[in-house]
């Protein structure tokens, strides 16, 4: 391996705080969880985590943290992302490659719309709140 400049250094260690930001959930209102058990990470789940992050930084959107969880419990619909968004149910999505991804942020984080073709489930607590129904 070839050593580094100072200067390349310094790029790396800025790089890794703006990745290490993006992940920090305080003083962000919404929140992208990536399942990332084995189950998920051999559905595609860090293809899928790196498109999110990429999305994000392309249309500048800083109010998302994005964050890892183990398994979900929805093996059969790997990779699965929770996402919550105030005002919007917490939702569940399966079989999420990198263009659903990108969707997921430009409608649901965005738009405010739910990409209905791809949920899967809604978090216990929903269900709890509701008194079972």
């Amino acid at each position: 391996m070839a050593k580094m400049t100072l200067e390349e250094l310094r790029k790396l260690r800025a790089q890794k705080q703006d990745d290490l930001q993006k992940r920090d959930i305080a003083g962000k209102d919404c929140q992208i969880i990536v399942g990332m058990g084995t189950c998920g990470i051999a559905a595609g789940a860090k293809v899928v985590l790196d498109a999110f992050l990429k999305e994000l930084d392309d249309e500048k959107i800083e109010n998302v943290a994005v964050t890892q969880t183990g398994c979900m419990g929805l093996c059969y619909v790997e990779p699965t992302i929770e996402v919550v968004v105030p005002g919007m149910p917490d939702t569940i999505y399966g079989k999420v490659d990198a263009d659903v991804a990108r969707k997921i942020v430009k409608e649901h984080i965005v738009g405010k719309k739910l990409v209905t073709d791809h949920i899967y489930d809604r978090p216990s607590v929903d269900i709890m709140k509701n008194g079972g129904r």
